[in-house]
């Protein structure tokens, strides 16, 4: 937890900050952002929900939203944590909670999900659970060639196709080997745990993806443990879905999901 406390005492991006859109007595969702990334990607989804009745609670990881040195300070098992902690903590405080994850926040989602039998609903947007072998090798061989290097530019504006989102956007823009190896292990775990997921599942993923090609959301709706898996595909956007053209019917199908099983949920409750 070192790495976690360290991380954490570097002052917040001003818009990167926690969301929190709780209120008594609504079931809840907790949305986790992507790697590098902060809860500002979800912002928009936040509010759609919570407009919808839900109450809505997106931590900012530790490491994120912050600086590079705090980033590059922060480890796969902090974000892990900090998930797992905030998951907690609303479950104490809701009847419902369930689990939305972006990018790395999807895998991370996936690892939680697979350690609770009793997850409602579980939503997957272009959930990054795969690297490249390009990047499977950086990741693990970070230690000969990160002190040579130093940061590595990471942008890609295919990531947001709008421009005016792609602005606001609030990420790093660049990354360590360090980091990278990080990212790796919550990948590696990730994939592991599908099996055990049990909760309904919709993942979510742009064909024009440019981090998470197609076959990657295609292996993790093969390998998911749920009995009820959906796989939607959108178009004319990149990979944060969330921002970009076409967020609509990403909050639409996100809604519908959730409503359908946490209705579901809530009337099986009743009849037992």
């Amino acid at each position: 937890m070192d790495g976690q406390q360290s991380a954490d005492t570097a002052p917040v991006i001003r818009g990167a900050q926690t969301i929190d859109l709780q209120e008594e007595g609504s079931p809840g969702v907790l949305l986790l952002h992507g790697f590098g990334d902060t809860p500002q990607t979800l912002a928009l989804l936040a509010r759609s929900l919570h407009k919808s009745g839900y109450s809505v609670y997106a931590p900012l990881l530790p490491g994120h939203g912050r600086n590079m040195e705090a980033f590059g300070k922060s480890r796969a098992a902090d974000w892990l944590s900090a998930a797992r902690s905030a998951l907690a903590e609303m479950r104490l405080r809701h009847t419902t909670v369930c689990i939305v994850g972006l990018s790395m926040g999807g895998a991370l989602a996936v690892v939680l999900a697979a350690e609770l039998d009793d997850l409602p609903v579980l939503v997957l947007i272009a959930p990054y659970l795969g690297m490249s072998r390009v990047l499977r090798v950086a990741a693990s061989t970070h230690w000969a060639w990160e002190r040579f290097v130093g940061e590595v530019n990471s942008r890609d504006p295919r990531s947001i196709r709008d421009p005016i989102e792609r602005e606001k956007n609030l990420a790093y823009g660049a990354i360590t080997g360090r980091a990278l190896f990080e990212l790796s292990k919550v990948v590696k775990r990730a994939r592991k745990s599908l099996p055990r997921v049990k909760a309904p599942t919709l993942i979510i993923q742009s064909r024009e993806d440019p981090r998470c090609p197609p076959d990657v959301a295609e292996f993790a709706l093969k390998t998911l443990g749920a009995q009820e898996k959906k796989l939607i595909w959108t178009e004319g956007a990149g990979h944060i879905i969330t921002v970009d053209y076409g967020r609509e019917r990403v909050f639409t199908e996100v809604e519908r999901w959730l409503r359908d099983h946490v209705n579901r949920g809530a009337a099986t409750a009743v009849e037992r």
